[in-house]
């Protein structure tokens, strides 16, 4: 979500001094690649960029290619092929072995509808939401609609920019799909004689951090969840410790009694929490708090084991039997083990251990995964019974 908060933040400066701009986004994926399906860039007419579609290596051609899309104003779809180190029309050896396929789309600024409206929209509200992109993979100079969907899940709003409202009523099922997934993937569409895939994102909220604490070892904890684009919630019952002074890249700060804290912050399941107070009868008591919300995935828990197990027979003596089930979503000691010693380097360990839980990850090195760093199903189209009945409806439509 950072990515996009960061091309909307600067899509508002361009629009706001007259320039003109585009957004690059990977729409598929054969093979490796450095980034994945959903990756997006903003390029403006001037040359500024916002955000990556690779490590580095496609950006200079695909200025030049935003630059034409911008220069035409025509949605224009882009494929590089990184499967051969020897390939030097890039100018570099890429060695990523994939195929990238990029849509390049010029932003009509006064469309009320146009992909960065579509984009600004999930923004407003901590909600999923599906975004769909269609695009031809097999006519490069035939239409390429391009992000043209947006279903708001909380909200129960649809927006799109569609011209044709069979196409629209289509993609609805689809959006259905992929929030009862919970995950993107691809779906072939015929339509008008044209043959469209349609990468159908699964958007999340950015994550919420929430931190019970307000000591100095918790301000790099804070800063670098900041530098992820996290939302950072800092809590204490010390009004001296927790200001917004101390910590100005956290989204909030409160002051507030265990008992009280989550009437003040609204939760869901992409709400993390690390307990590291340094007083045991607060962290205690806010763990007695946290243990009953059902949605929540990770408590973490500053200190040793022996304290975590203390925390328990206390809570025991109190009538509270915290059960396995919840003590597998209670991290203590928090972080992975990474050697860290510094707040700085706990506070990595600790915010990678949330990443791991937050994917179903196991942290461990990468060169220990015997398949490959990302799944393949993200590459896959989706061809289930659907697909063979649009297309004899396609085929119906046409003869007709």
């Amino acid at each position: 979500m950072k990515e996009i908060t960061d091309i909307i933040k600067s899509y508002d400066v361009a629009v706001a001094k007259g320039k003109k701009t585009a957004l690059a986004t990977v729409v598929h994926v054969e093979g490796s690649s450095y980034r994945r399906p959903g990756a997006r860039m903003l390029v403006t007419d001037d040359g500024q960029l916002t955000g990556a579609i690779s490590g580095g290596c496609l950006e200079g051609d695909a200025l030049r290619k935003a630059l034409l899309a911008i220069s035409q104003q025509k949605n224009k779809l882009v494929t590089y092929d990184t499967t051969d180190d020897n390939d030097t029309t890039l100018g570099v050896q890429l060695g990523c072995n994939g195929i990238v396929h990029i849509l390049f789309e010029p932003i009509h600024h006064n469309d009320p509808a146009n992909p960065i409206v579509l984009l600004k929209k999930v923004l407003e509200k901590r909600q999923n939401a599906v975004v769909i992109t269609l695009f031809s993979l097999n006519s490069r100079t035939g239409n390429q609609p391009g992000t043209c969907f947006l279903d708001l899940e909380t909200d129960k709003v649809t927006i799109n920019n569609l011209t044709e409202p069979e196409l629209l009523e289509r993609l609805l099922p689809h959006s259905e799909l992929v929030k009862e997934r919970q995950e993107s993937f691809f779906k072939e569409f015929a339509f008008n004689g044209q043959k469209l895939t349609g990468f159908v994102e699964y958007l999340r909220p950015a994550p919420a951090l929430i931190i019970a604490g307000a000591g100095n070892d918790t301000i790099p904890l804070s800063e670098m969840a900041h530098i992820l684009g996290w939302d950072i919630t800092i809590v204490d019952g010390r009004n001296g410790h927790a200001t917004r002074q101390r910590f100005p890249k956290a989204n909030n700060v409160i002051v507030a009694r265990p008992s009280d804290v989550l009437s003040k912050i609204e939760t869901d399941a992409q709400t993390f929490f690390v307990l590291m107070t340094h007083n045991y009868n607060y962290d205690l008591a806010l763990l007695k708090e946290l243990i009953n919300l059902e949605e929540c995935i990770y408590i973490g828990a500053l200190g040793p084991k022996k304290k975590l197990e203390r925390m328990y027979n206390d809570l025991r003596n109190e009538g509270v039997e915290v059960t396995d089930e919840q003590k597998s979503k209670i991290f203590g000691p928090v972080g992975l083990d990474v050697g860290a010693e510094t707040s700085e380097e706990i506070a990595l360990s600790v915010l990678a251990e949330i990443k791991a839980v937050m994917n179903g990850r196991t942290g461990i090195s990468l060169r220990e995964k015997p398949e490959p760093i990302h799944s393949r199903s993200d590459q896959k189209v989706d061809y289930h019974k659907s697909t063979r009945e649009d297309f004899l409806c396609e085929i119906q439509t046409t003869q007709s």
